[in-house]
């Protein structure tokens, strides 16, 4: 039994981070200190002088843990990553998480690559960003690799070309294969060098190429293929007015922070500037912050946002001084390599831009705050009619939805969908492959999903209590689980959670005869809640979520079964005869609609092979007619 009293008289008088936890275990809050003896000890002396998250938090501290380290800068790191990775209730967080994308051309490798990261490494590689819209990146790459081609894959190319064999990319022409070692390296490079001069902004060559082509298209009276040169056009030049090279080191690139409060959320606004001219902002939204200090607001705010960042720049402007600037600022120029200057100006032009980056603030907090608001209040209701009419100690802040999809019991699929505060947790979303069960049984289905998911928890909860792993989504136990079944598959998510200790809430979904959500189970007890109820209309949202997110994971098995039956198993096809199939036709539809004789004009193909093939398609189409 963990004895407060007994363990605030051990706390060392050295600096470090403390974990609060409640009685789930759970981190509630981590917090640094220069001495950890004077300020854990705080917490727990009388309440009088305590802000009110002070309050709520310690009602709910049941132990808690810390961490001695060396420094304040130190103890300043080990803080922001242990909030990042668990989101502690009582910390202030950021409710998103964004990172913008750049082009790395990896000039450190031999035959270089261009791809998409969000990370900038000291690694002799070139960085071109960062963009505000990962899409255009996304279609940049494509139409980089459509032009020339390039490798995507990662080999290490210095070790011996010849133990390689080249991918389907080569054979559909769309890479040059220098794993094989027979690619000039100087004709790639210069490539490669073409690639970067687009970039710079100092050569237009591929734009040029996708303007020919949408000409081309037009000219055709083929408009949906022009439509797409069109599209693709318009997300070279977004690269082109956004971009600007950088390097880890050497540029007064700019970020302006600041903030504007509404009555329960608070909007940071961070503008990009990088060369003089803004590339893009971002804003963030922050919840129950408890009438925290600005200061406080702002310095988590930027421990948060720079724990994760690509980028570093050299200069940071903030609307006022922050809390424990200092180590912050020696903490960035370790992240960055240099210098870094924060700074909060009192005249002249940079103040007139903190007012810009403020007055952006507020109006996205009047534009977006009332409707965020208004909706989270919704949710809420939601969930406290739920808690209600169930009789649950708690409102169920974390929903975890099952559900099982297959047909004929064939490639049978789990899914787990999780809810937080009345909205969907994309990013926690879970899905199995059942593994042994053979036939149509859903309850031995979800007996294996549930075992699976919850065992995998526990064991992530052990490892995260040793600090052995980062902050996973089976380590996050719900409030409530939801069950697309009723009584029955009630009891066997029940007789899981027995059997591994656990105690969680577990209600049902009863149907009525036409298979329509009439009520909840729980306890045995059925209840009725109106259809017109928020807390109905969030479990049906609930439900229909489970249900689309398992379904799609299934229809996602059955395509690749699919695919790999339409070419595999048809007598004759071989692992080069399917490749030169796919180079020649470029999709599986294509050498559906193609004669005999079209077919037996690929390379490694014959007349018999050809009939076998177009017979194979054809007399499928006849039998399913």
């Amino acid at each position: 039994m963990f004895n407060i009293e007994e363990e605030l008289k051990k706390l060392p008088d050295s600096p470090g981070v403390y974990i609060m936890k409640d009685k789930n275990d759970e981190i509630i809050y981590v917090g640094k200190a220069i001495s950890l003896r004077k300020r854990v000890r705080q917490y727990f002396q009388s309440s009088k002088n305590h802000p009110p998250k002070v309050n709520a938090m310690v009602r709910n501290i049941r132990e808690f843990e810390y961490i001695m380290v060396d420094n304040e800068v130190e103890a300043l790191v080990l803080e922001s990553n242990l909030i990042k990775k668990n989101r502690p209730k009582y910390n202030i967080l950021l409710r998103d998480d964004k990172q913008y994308p750049y082009i790395k051309v990896t000039l450190n490798e031999k035959y270089p690559r261009v791809i998409k990261t969000r990370q900038i490494l000291k690694d002799k590689a070139k960085y071109f960003g960062p963009y505000p819209s990962a899409t255009a990146v996304n279609d940049a790459l494509e139409i980089i690799r459509n032009i020339y081609p390039i490798r995507t894959c990662k080999l290490n190319l210095e070790k011996n070309l010849s133990n390689f064999r080249p991918c389907l990319n080569y054979y559909i022409g769309r890479c040059q294969a220098p794993c094989l070692g027979n690619v000039d390296e100087e004709r790639y490079l210069k490539m490669i060098d073409e690639i970067i001069q687009f970039l710079n902004n100092k050569d237009d060559k591929i734009v040029k190429i996708i303007e020919g082509r949408m000409k081309d298209a037009a000219q055709k009276l083929d408009f949906e293929t022009a439509a797409r040169y069109r599209d693709q056009l318009n997300s070279l030049k977004i690269l082109q007015e956004k971009q600007k090279i950088v390097t880890a080191s050497n540029q007064m690139d700019q970020d302006i922070i600041a903030m504007a409060r509404g009555v329960e959320e608070v909007c940071v606004q961070i503008f990009f500037v990088r060369d003089g001219k803004i590339v893009g902002r971002e804003h963030f939204i922050l919840e129950d912050t408890y009438n925290e200090e600005r200061k406080e607001i702002l310095s988590s705010f930027i421990k948060q946002f720079y724990i994760g960042s690509a980028y570093v720049p050299k200069e940071i402007i903030v609307e006022e001084e922050i809390d424990d600037q200092e180590a912050i600022q020696r903490w960035l120029e370790g992240k960055r390599g240099s210098k870094v200057h924060m700074i909060t100006p009192k005249r002249g032009e940079k103040v007139e831009l903190i007012e810009m980056v403020r007055k952006n603030a507020m109006d996205m907090l009047n534009q977006y705050g009332d409707r965020y608001l208004k909706k989270q209040r919704e949710d809420m209701k939601a969930l406290e009619e739920i808690k209600h009419i169930l009789g649950l100690e708690d409102i169920p802040m974390r929903i975890e939805a099952y559900d099982i999809s297959n047909i004929s019991g064939v490639e049978s699929v789990g899914s787990m969908v999780v809810f937080e505060k009345g909205q969907a947790k994309k990013s926690d979303y879970r899905r199995f492959k059942i593994r042994s069960v053979k036939t149509p049984n859903d309850y031995a289905s979800l007996e294996e999903v549930l075992t699976r998911r919850f065992t995998r928890g526990l064991e992530e909860k052990e490892l995260l209590k040793n600090n052995e792993l980062e902050k996973k989504g089976f380590s996050s136990f719900p409030d409530l689980i939801m069950m697309d079944g009723g009584k029955g598959q009630v009891n066997i998510a029940q007789r899981v959670l027995d059997n591994l200790g656990i105690d969680i809430p577990i209600c049902g979904l009863v149907k009525d005869d036409f298979h329509k959500t009439r009520g909840i189970i729980y306890n045995n007890i059925e209840y009725h809640l109106k259809e017109d109820s928020k807390g109905f209309r969030l479990i049906y949202k609930i439900q229909e979520e489970a249900h689309r997110f398992a379904i799609s994971y299934h229809r996602s098995l059955r395509s690749k079964a699919l695919f790999k039956s339409e070419l595999d198993d048809i007598k004759g096809i071989g692992q080069k005869r399917k490749v030169s199939l796919m180079k020649h036709f470029q999709s599986i539809e294509k050498i559906k609609n193609a004669t005999v004789e079209e077919l037996a004009k690929v390379e490694g193909m014959n007349i018999k092979v050809a009939e076998e093939l177009y017979n194979h398609f054809h007399n499928k189409e006849e039998k399913n007619d």
